[in-house]
């Protein structure tokens, strides 16, 4: 086992390596690096209608980061959403909204109101509704156009009743988002469909009126009216699939929405009174019975009960809740009644934190969607370039125009540029749905990206591989009684909140404890105090030879409890002159589940990596214990970032997993950040990815969950390209029909985001065996 000791960064040239040594920090790192909260970015998000594909999208874009004071601009065309950031106070709604409007599109504010979800929801299924209608009356009037095929004549006049309504009535968007797209002097799937299609009409118009002034009983053998109308309607069925293929994509925010309670009773004035949840007030009184969902956060004030937390955590078995405990709005309450006092409302409940959390990484962009963003802007101009060559090859070479205008039209019909801007954001939607399912919180894209390219993962000693609660074991006397070796201990550890002090308080209980008349804490080492006119220091051997105290008399002592992986705090007094009290020795018991941790990332190809500020021989028994080999130990909090860069200086891929509190600095300096079991602000705002509970097997299941949507991203890719690839040229050779073209671009969308739901199986390992 390979165990080493590691050390702070000490200089402030060091410290300047930290903040700029990466190229590109990740932005976790830049939050954490931000000191002036005056000078952080405004936000704000929109709801954008109107978008058909990829192009759609770039234009918004552009339109939104040419306002004024816009720093940055990422519109999402699975989601529909934009997402803007801008300079304090130059950010304007107003300017924004008028941007898109000015750019022939809809927005309105995403203010993360309750009723207003509701609104923008109903209008969603109103426009579902809508789209059904389209394509039922679309496919009613092109069916019989396909007769001719099976040898039933149609009258031209009877073909020209029933496409007319489809291409101008149907397919009046198309129209209409084509003309807003030459107004900005750019292209769209509404143009290609629009020009393809009215090819097709005008060609099947020219054709008739031609036969029939020239006097033939039966104008021409064959019209096109047919390919029109079955392209429009083909393509309308497509959208409708769709959208209602990306509304399943959406599943796992609407699950977390439907969580919250619209009512609550609280206790006023000796009485029960229900209340809308808005009008509830932190400190308010919430009463929740059996089988009712809880609708604040809160503390339990009496009454014990089991709350399920499933859809909040992943956590598959209820949770035990006593009187000083904490429950999260959303959750639902079991069999008992408890009273609890309101700690948080509205957006600064945890719910609402998650809710936001999985819409802003759901509405952010992946880096690799920059390629495609490129690809899609330049897109439509090289298949009008190609649609033109046909037409003129087919005329010029073969001399054969009919055919020309119909293999141009296919060449038209079946470009999609729609699938290439669908392929990663659906698949980004339902993989961090399916992550959050699992309670696990993705911040970004960018966060998920890099975290399935992660080849090393260092997992902090306490709290991700420990339980976090250490107890007292030992208790070794020098010169004092175990009564006032504990008596001082408490009294020192008053003023601090380690989980070490936490257990030697629990020890003293019941013990008469002097007063504590100073105190300072020394990050890494242990604390100094002052107790009943002593200097008391606290802490590891570094600090023992710090203050010159000499440990040699319980040297071996110590070393047999550390061998049997306990961790030593030596507790010495500094007056009259420096000399041990004794030691303490304390013990954190391994999670349950960590070994099993531990080899599933191992067997998923990553070096595992434990970093500890705890003794070498401490920590070489925990890992040897959960099958770790490589140890960094004896680390101080300001060091553990050191630790990460100096990983990556060997080209590794890092994530770190810690408590989102004191490892902020390593998570943020990590390729990406994994902060356990907390939920915190700190852990949220700091990591790229929260783990809703502590079990270590979930650190595995966040990338894997990372890897498979990943793959998905790739595939949707993939087959867009190979799709237009191939489409394109088999279409221009004259091997498509105008409408098997049309069912082929109309399918390439739907196929694409019908794969990424594929992600929705996807079932985290931990909890599996509960």
């Amino acid at each position: 086992m390979n165990v080493t000791e590691g050390g702070s960064i000490a200089t402030a040239e060091k410290k300047a390596h930290y903040r700029w040594a990466r190229p590109q920090p990740s932005a976790a790192a830049k939050n954490v690096q931000q000191t002036d909260d005056d000078a952080s970015p405004e936000t704000c998000e929109l709801a954008i209608s109107g978008m058909t594909c990829a192009t759609c999208a770039g234009r918004v874009e552009k339109a939104l980061a040419a306002v004024p004071g816009i720093q940055r601009a990422e519109v999402n065309l699975a989601t529909e959403r934009a997402s803007v950031e801008g300079i304090q106070g130059a950010l304007r709604v107003a300017d924004l909204v008028a941007a898109v409007r000015r750019a022939g599109y809809e927005a309105e504010p995403l203010t993360g109101d309750v009723e207003r979800d509701r609104q923008i929801a109903a209008a969603e299924e109103h426009r579902i509704k809508h789209e059904s209608w389209r394509v039922a009356v679309a496919v009613l009037l092109s069916a019989p156009l396909l007769l001719p095929m099976f040898g039933v004549r149609l009258s031209p006049w009877l073909q020209l009743v029933l496409a007319t309504p489809v291409q101008f009535l149907i397919g009046a968007r198309f129209y209409h988002g084509a003309w807003k797209a030459l107004r900005a002097l750019t292209g769209n799937m509404d143009l290609l469909v629009a020009l393809g299609t009215s090819t097709a009409y005008f060609f099947s118009l020219y054709l008739m009126f031609t036969a029939a002034s020239a006097g033939h009983q039966h104008p021409v053998e064959h019209l096109y009216f047919e390919a029109a109308a079955v392209v429009i309607a083909l393509v309308s069925l497509g959208k409708w699939l769709e959208i209602r293929a990306k509304r399943s994509t959406t599943a796992a925010i609407r699950s977390l929405m439907s969580l919250r309670p619209e009512r609550a009773c609280i206790e006023r004035e000796n009485e029960e009174i229900e209340l809308p949840v808005g009008a509830v007030s932190v400190g308010d009184v919430v009463i929740v019975r059996p089988g009712e969902r809880v609708p604040v956060d809160g503390l339990v004030l009496s009454g014990q009960s089991e709350v399920d937390e499933s859809l909040l955590t992943g956590e598959s078995q209820p949770v035990a809740k006593s009187p000083g405990e904490n429950v999260t709005g959303g959750s639902i309450n079991g069999s008992g009644l408890l009273r609890i006092k309101t700690t948080a409302v509205g957006e600064q409940s945890m719910l609402a934190r998650i809710i936001a959390l999985v819409e802003h990484a759901q509405v952010k962009k992946a880096p690799v969607q920059r390629l495609v963003d490129r690809v899609a802007a330049i897109f439509v101009p090289i298949v009008l370039v190609i649609a033109l060559g046909t037409f003129l090859v087919w005329w010029l070479s073969v001399g054969n125009i009919t055919a020309g205008i119909l293999a141009a039209v296919s060449v038209l019909v079946i470009a999609c540029p729609c699938a290439l801007g669908l392929a990663t954001p659906t698949a980004l939607m339902v993989g961090t749905g399916a992550a959050a399912r699992a309670g696990i919180l993705i911040r970004d894209a960018e966060a998920l990206e890099r975290a399935h390219r992660l080849d090393t993962i260092i997992l902090d000693k306490t709290g991700t591989v420990t339980e976090g609660k250490p107890s007292v074991t030992d208790v070794v006397m020098h010169g004092v009684t175990e009564k006032t070796l504990l008596e001082i201990a408490a009294a020192a550890q008053r003023g601090s909140e380690h989980p070490l002090a936490r257990a030697v308080l629990a020890r003293a209980e019941g013990l008469t404890v002097p007063a504590l008349e100073d105190f300072q804490s020394h990050a890494g080492l242990g604390l100094s105090a002052r107790v009943g006119g002593r200097d008391i220091v606290i802490g590891n051997r570094r600090l023992m030879t710090e203050r010159k105290v000499a440990t040699d008399d319980l040297e071996a002592q110590a070393a047999r409890l550390e061998e049997s992986g306990k961790t030593v705090m030596w507790i010495a007094t500094l007056e009259p002159t420096a000399h041990l009290l004794g030691l303490i020795a304390v013990a954190d018991a391994v999670k349950p589940t960590a070994q099993a941790a531990v080899k599933r990332l191992q067997e998923m190809g990553l070096e595992v990596v434990l970093l500890t500020g705890d003794n070498k021989r401490t920590a070489a028994v925990v890992a040897a214990q959960v099958g770790i080999e490589r140890v960094l130990a004896g680390v101080l909090p300001d060091g553990k970032a050191a630790e990460v860069l100096r990983l990556q200086s060997e080209g590794k891929q890092v994530g770190m997993v810690g408590d989102g509190v004191n490892d902020a600095p390593a998570l943020a300096a990590a390729d990406i950040g994994i902060a356990m079991g907390t939920g915190t602000d700190v852990a949220m705002k700091t990591a790229g990815i929260t783990l809703m509970r502590g079990d270590p097997l979930l650190i595995g299941d966040a990338i894997a969950v990372s890897r498979a949507t990943y793959d998905k991203i790739r595939q949707g890719l993939f087959w867009a390209f190979i799709y237009n690839v191939i489409g394109m040229p088999a279409a221009a050779l004259g091997w498509l029909s105008p409408m098997i073209a049309g069912a082929a671009m109309a399918l390439s969308s739907v196929s694409v985001v019908s794969n990424a739901l594929l992600l929705r199986r996807w079932a985290p390992q931990a909890g599996r065996s509960r």
